[in-house]
C-alpha cells in the first residue's frame, strides 16, 4: 500500500533505536526482570502477593523507552512501592531507585556481552529505502549503548544524527513521554516537528511524538498477533505498521 496520492510525505525521519531498528527490546525486558524479580521477593518475602515482572505487559506500560530512573519509578509507583530516590551513583542494589536502576544497567550489560542484540532483517533494506529517496534520518534511544550498538552493526551511516542516553544527559533531555529527545533530532536535521516522521514501537515514545506535534506518528508493531496496535493506537500513532520495509513503501515509496 502507498500513501494517498495528494498528501505530503514527511521531509525527515526519527526513529527509535529499540524495538525498531534492533531486536534488543527483548534484551532490555529481560534485564529489568533480573533486576526487578530479585528486589520483589526481597522486599516482600515469599508471601508478599507481588507477581514477578511481566515481560511483556508491564515492560511495554512502564520501562520501554523511558530513561532507566524513570522506567523504575514508574514501575515501582505502579506496585504501590516507594523506595528513597538515592544518588545516580549508587551501586546496583535494591535500597533506592537509583540502586535498581543500577541493577538493570548490569544486568542490561551482562546479556549484551553474552549475546548483543542483532538488527531487524527489514531494517537496512528500509534504510537504504530511505536513503536513495533523499530523506534525511535520525536515530533515537534514551539508552547510552544505542550509538555504540547502531555503530557495531554499521547502521551509523545511514543517519545524519544520532541521539543517545549519553547526549540527553550532556543536554539535560528529559526522557520519553516528555518529547525533547524527539525534538532535539529533528533539529539537528534542520526540519521542522509538523514535516518530520517519528518511528516507535514504545508507548511511552508514542505518546511523547504526538505530544511533540510531529507530522507523522508511526508505531511499529511486530509482536504475531498484532496485539500492541490498539495500545500504540491509544498513544496517538497516525499509523501502525508491521515493520520498517512497510512503512518505506506506505509512507515514502511510489504515490
Amino acid at each position: 500500500m502507498s500513501r494517498d496520492r495528494g498528501s505530503r510525505a514527511p521531509r525527515s525521519a526519527v526513529f527509535d533505536t529499540d524495538g525498531v531498528l534492533l531486536d534488543s527490546a527483548v534484551v532490555h525486558a529481560r534485564a529489568w526482570k533480573s533486576a526487578f524479580d530479585p528486589c520483589l521477593t526481597r522486599w516482600g518475602g515469599e508471601h508478599s502477593g507481588q507477581p514477578p515482572f511481566d515481560v511483556e505487559a508491564e515492560y511495554r506500560r512502564y520501562v520501554d523507552g523511558r530513561p532507566r530512573y524513570d522506567g523504575a519509578e514508574a514501575f515501582l509507583a505502579a506496585r504501590g512501592l516507594a523506595l528513597p530516590p538515592g544518588e545516580p551513583g549508587d551501586p546496583p542494589g535494591c535500597d533506592t531507585v537509583w540502586a535498581v536502576a543500577a541493577r538493570k544497567e548490569q544486568a542490561f550489560t551482562e546479556l549484551l556481552a553474552a549475546g548483543g542484540a542483532p538488527v531487524y532483517a527489514d531494517t537496512v533494506p528500509a534504510l537504504q529505502a530511505l536513503r536513495t529517496a533523499g530523506v534525511p534520518c535520525a536515530a533515537v534511544s534514551a539508552s547510552r549503548h544505542a550509538r555504540a550498538l547502531l555503530n557495531a552493526h554499521a547502521l551509523d551511516r545511514f543517519f545524519a544524527a544520532l541521539v543517545d542516553g549519553v547526549d540527553a544527559a550532556r543536554l539535560h533531555l528529559p526522557g520519553k513521554p516528555d518529547p525533547a529527545l524527539f525534538l532535539h533530532a529533528a533539529a539537528v536535521l534542520g526540519s521542522r516537528p509538523e514535516e518530520t516522521a517519528v518511528v516507535e514501537d514504545a508507548q511511552a515514545g508514542v505518546r511523547a511524538a504526538h505530544r511533540g506535534g510531529f507530522g507523522l506518528v508511526v508505531g511499529v508493531d511486530r509482536t504475531p498477533d498484532r496485539r500492541a496496535t490498539a495500545p500504540l493506537r491509544e498513544q496517538g500513532a497516525d499509523l501502525v505498521v508491521p515493520d520498517l520495509q512497510t512503512l518505506a513503501m506506505t509512507v515514502w515509496g511510489p504515490a
